[in-house]
């Protein structure tokens, strides 16, 4: 089974066309996230790209997804995952779930309900999950964010808990271009009474980080109070890396806080889908919560092509025959995994 966006993103055929070239099986689910007035162009694209999916894939289905309710609340999240209760598994060997095209507010849950079926031994055997990585097409890619900063549906971790409100509350937001506004609100939401910004590093702009650091100096250096010592650095095309440095701070900052009320890792990944599969990850086995803001429409550079030709796949083997029952923690000090 594969489950991916027929969205705009010219991502969005990239793991279909691999999977169909060498004869899988494949049954799709697609889902299209509708945002209130999409411009005319993202709507053209969008057509495109789903007629592009339904001819690969002709087993499949098209799961129109609404990301706002009548009221504006944020329903997207909830949405994805009531239609997935609605589905069979038992014939299913793989589930491959596709981000490339998909928002943080829809595959974040995704992911979440197929791993806790998992757990639950429901099935299916394997979860695969690939993001097309392409730095350039997610900086080309700006979003208008709404103005309801919350959790993400079933990232809201102990963030709700009576007892984590004296936690020592740790925000690692992931900074990216054009999104100062955004995370500014989200630090109002957190309030966070420490910040480590997430940035770049290495990445496919070596001055990538810089740039952002300079673009976020006054919020970094004002509002938010940022000690320079206090700056994350994770590997743009790695998304082990950031889950293992999220982990890292978890365990060293357990022991510190144990008894002044403990201490609470708030992650709001923006910007680099690579880099929010880490933040997924570690947050699905910390249950960490996941501080979001929707966007309410997106905005695309009209000489963006209609599809990527050359996408850079990572792939994570999230749960399946390749690991020991049940399967260990991924996080290992100083070993590699896959």
């Amino acid at each position: 089974m594969l489950i991916a966006g027929a969205g705009f993103d010219p991502r969005s055929t990239a793991v279909v066309e691999r999977l169909t070239a060498v004869g899988a099986s494949v049954r799709a689910i697609l889902f299209q996230e509708n945002r209130p007035k999409p411009a005319q162009e993202l709507m053209d694209r969008a057509t495109s790209n789903a007629g592009s999916l339904a001819t690969a894939v002709t087993n499949h289905i098209v799961v129109p997804i609404e990301i706002f309710g009548t009221d504006g609340a944020v329903v997207g999240g909830r949405n994805v995952a009531s239609s997935l209760g609605r589905e069979k598994f038992e014939d299913i060997t793989d589930v491959v779930v596709d981000a490339s095209a998909l928002s943080v507010g829809t595959s974040f849950p995704i992911i979440r309900y197929l791993v806790e079926r998992i757990e639950r031994g429901k099935g299916p055997s394997n979860l695969h999950v690939f993001v097309a990585h392409d730095p350039t097409l997610d900086a080309a890619i700006q979003s208008v964010p709404s103005d309801a900063p919350g959790y993400v549906h079933g990232f809201k971790g102990g963030s709700t808990l009576d007892g984590s409100a004296a936690a020592a509350k740790l925000w690692l937001p992931q900074l990216a271009a054009g999104r100062r506004g955004a995370l500014g609100r989200l630090h109002e939401f957190v309030g966070p009474h420490d910040t480590c910004p997430i940035l770049p590093f290495p990445a496919s702009d070596p001055r990538l980080g810089d740039k952002l650091a300079e673009e976020f100096l006054t919020e970094m250096e004002s509002g938010w109070s940022v000690d320079t010592r206090n700056i994350v650095y994770a590997d743009e095309a790695d998304p082990l890396d950031l889950y293992r440095t999220i982990l890292r701070l978890d365990d060293l900052r357990k022991p510190v806080f144990r008894e002044v009320g403990g201490s609470l890792l708030v992650l709001s990944p923006l910007g680099s889908k690579v880099m929010a599969l880490g933040a997924l990850m570690a947050a699905l086995e910390r249950d960490l919560p996941v501080a979001y803001l929707e966007s309410i429409s997106y905005d695309l550079d009209g000489s963006v092509p209609l599809t990527s030709s050359t996408p850079n796949l990572v792939h994570i083997w999230l749960e399946g025959d390749v690991y020991t029952q049940p399967r260990p923690v991924l996080h290992r000090e100083g070993t590699s995994a896959s």
